[in-house]
């Protein structure tokens, strides 16, 4: 992270300074006057609240300036029409200053442990730094590379997106060098439209690459397969099913809390353990793996770096609490990576509880996806707790699969955890999950407490 004057980031963002100030020096920029830290650049960003309102907060907390639409007072600022656009152009001249490698890596489910698997695959070789949590939008990805170390290598950035045009903007910031698509899945389908809409929003990423880049996608989803034919950016594909990747990973194991399994390439061939449950991990770790192979990271260096791999909290963290085994994946959710978080569910011994929130941003698909979740619970828990507006329709699809008796719905959060108390026993596995704005972690959280 370097020190950026303020007639820098003017010169960068087209804004407007006092000369007197232009000598004034910032590391980083934060939005939020609650997680402000002393010397960092105020963004004054206008949304349920202007931001602007809270310019003598952030300056009494150390703020070394303010990137603002106005400045009403005397002190140091850069004032620009449109702050989040600023932060943005800022963020895109500190990314060519540093002169780091970028991987982006995005896709419909699965993009923050990808991206956690790329960095712990490449650290080590290389001095990394990635988008932190929630860091993967129009204002945090840009904070993120203003956070980044002066002596950076290789920044692994996540992008994330809920409308067309989005992936654009934030490839258009971070430049990358090689892009990692990993899935076509239906998050946020009710903005796009259908599947084909949501791959042509994630195919965004190419605006930002040059044609020396490189396209990582995975081979065994039918939407990303032969993209290359649409693209003038050389590709390569990771899979399990498709044999004609280019990395391709066979001989899956699942057992003990462990995955094993072989990577072959034309080159090499070596084995690989990952302490995590569920097979849907294995792409991740063959889209993180592809992209070591083409840095020129050793096989050895991957093996070790993916055997000690900890994903980040609320991503299928596993662990024994009062007697219950746990399996919090509460930070988010949708179709895909519902199925797949009841399918490590139902393969641990004991009564299986799912404990599932609604799956947000489906549109008109909400309703049928509910369903069909129901209908996967009913096979793979013994008891269903469902929470929001659209838990009836998840309750129809589990009685319909034979869950009479064992499935309850609720839109009231303390309710259900009161039910569940009473219902939970010692040697339980309970499943926690559900879309960001269920908070599925606060549900986990009072059931926890004496």
């Amino acid at each position: 992270m370097g020190r950026i004057t303020l007639q820098q980031a003017a010169q960068w963002c087209g804004g407007r300074i006092n000369p007197k100030y232009k000598d004034v020096t910032f590391l980083g920029a934060n939005n939020d006057t609650r997680k402000l830290q002393a010397g960092q650049l105020f963004v004054a960003l206008k949304g349920v609240r202007d931001g602007h309102d809270f310019i003598p907060a952030a300056l009494e907390k150390g703020a070394a300036a303010v990137l603002c639409t106005h400045a009403d007072g005397d002190y140091p600022a850069i004032v620009v029409e449109d702050t989040r656009i600023a932060l943005g152009d800022i963020a895109r001249n500190e990314r060519q200053r540093l002169g780091m490698k970028v991987v982006a890596v995005t896709g419909s489910v699965g993009k923050s442990t990808t991206k956690e698997m790329i960095a712990t695959v490449l650290d080590g070789t290389y001095k990394v730094a990635k988008t932190p949590v929630n860091h993967n939008n129009d204002i945090g990805m840009p904070m993120a590379i203003l956070a980044m170390p002066e002596d950076t290598q290789v920044a692994v950035l996540e992008m994330g997106m809920n409308h067309f045009r989005e992936i654009a903007y934030l490839a258009g910031i971070g430049k990358p060098d090689i892009a990692v698509i990993i899935n076509i899945g239906t998050m946020h389908i009710e903005h796009l439209g259908s599947q084909k809409g949501i791959l042509q929003a994630k195919m965004e990423i190419c605006e930002g690459m040059s044609e020396s880049g490189l396209l990582v996608l995975n081979g065994d989803d039918n939407y990303l397969w032969n993209q290359e034919i649409v693209t003038n950016i050389p590709s390569i594909y990771f899979g399990i099913n498709n044999a004609n990747a280019s990395v391709f990973g066979n001989g899956v194991e699942e057992e003990d809390g462990l995955l094993r399994f072989h990577t072959q390439t034309a080159e090499k061939a070596f084995s690989v353990k990952l302490p995590l449950n569920g097979m849907h991990y294995v792409s991740d770790a063959l889209a993180a793996i592809t992209v070591a192979l083409k840095m020129g990271v050793q096989p050895e260096a991957i093996q070790e770096r993916l055997a000690a791999f900890e994903n980040m909290e609320g991503r299928q963290s596993i662990f024994e609490a009062k007697g219950f085994t746990i399996i919090n994946d509460s930070y988010n959710a949708g179709p895909e990576s519902m199925a797949a978080a009841l399918n490590v569910l139902g393969n641990k011994p004991g009564r299986r509880i799912a404990v599932l929130g609604d799956m947000l941003e489906l549109g008109i698909n909400a309703q049928a996806e509910h369903y069909k979740v129901g209908r996967i619970a009913a096979e793979k828990a013994d008891l269903l707790f469902a929470f929001g507006p659209t838990s009836d329709r998840m309750l129809n699809g589990a009685l319909t699969g034979g869950m009479a008796g064992s499935a309850r719905a609720f839109t009231d959060r303390e309710r259900l955890v009161q039910i569940l108390k009473l219902t939970a026993r010692p040697g339980d596995v309970l499943l926690f999950k559900g879309s960001r704005g269920m908070r599925m972690e606060l549900i986990l959280e009072a059931f926890l407490q004496d």
